[in-house]
């Protein structure tokens, strides 16, 4: 049975950092990218960063490059995503998801796997 599980989310001020880790469990790990996601009330739910399995090459949404950084240990078979400087405009609930695909990754439609969410908050 594939889980993914999310965890780290919570309320930070403008300006700071968090960490949001997602465990996966029930498929090869490293055959598979990685992504996380979010929803902000309101609004579809958008790409945020991506890890491409074969290649390591990472992905990321215009808004978030320089800020954010996925990144995934295949031991413990995590992918994380490390969110500096954090903004209002960040607030939303965070998903990873996990897809077979090397390519067209930024793309939620060829995500198979998906977790429960996480909420990120930044206050002003």
């Amino acid at each position: 049975q594939v889980q993914l599980v999310e965890s780290g989310g919570g309320l930070v001020q403008s300006g700071g950092s968090l960490r949001l880790s997602c465990a996966a469990s029930g498929f090869t790990f490293s055959g598979m990218s990685l992504g996380w996601f979010r929803q902000a009330p309101g609004k579809e739910r958008e790409f945020v960063a991506a890890s491409a399995y074969d290649t390591d090459n990472t992905y990321y949404e215009d808004s978030v490059k320089g800020r954010f950084t996925i990144s995934r240990d295949n031991a413990k078979n995590t992918v994380y995503l490390q969110m500096n400087s954090l903004r209002p405009e960040d607030t939303a609930v965070y998903y990873c998801a996990a897809t077979a695909y090397a390519r067209d990754i930024r793309t939620r439609q060829n995500y198979r796997y998906w977790g429960q969410g996480t909420q990120v908050t930044v206050s002003s």
